[in-house]
């Protein structure tokens, strides 16, 4: 078995394919560290449900035509990453 990277990179492209999605490109690393920052600014099982939304947003923000699949994608990450970031500044002790 390959390392935990090429393990995420052929798994992601079996999802993309499973959705006829082949040719999509997917930031994994900005996936991951917006789940992580999720788990970690709100509480743990938002990291999943932040990626849902946040690619439902981009798919949503490119099947309508108000972006094209990159940068619908790299804004979502970037409109919920600034969420878990406002969370984070909302728990901190003042």
């Amino acid at each position: 078995m390959g390392t935990q990277q090429q393990e995420l990179e052929d798994w992601t492209q079996r999802l993309l394919q499973a959705f006829e999605l082949d040719g999509t490109q997917v930031d994994i690393n900005a996936v991951l560290d917006l789940a992580a920052a999720a788990a970690h600014n709100v509480v743990r099982p938002a990291a999943p449900l932040t990626t849902f939304v946040a690619g439902l947003a981009a798919g949503l923000a490119a099947g309508s035509g108000q972006a094209d699949e990159a940068v619908a994608m790299r804004a979502a990450i970037r409109a919920a990453q600034r969420e878990c970031d406002a969370e984070a500044d909302r728990k901190e002790p003042k």
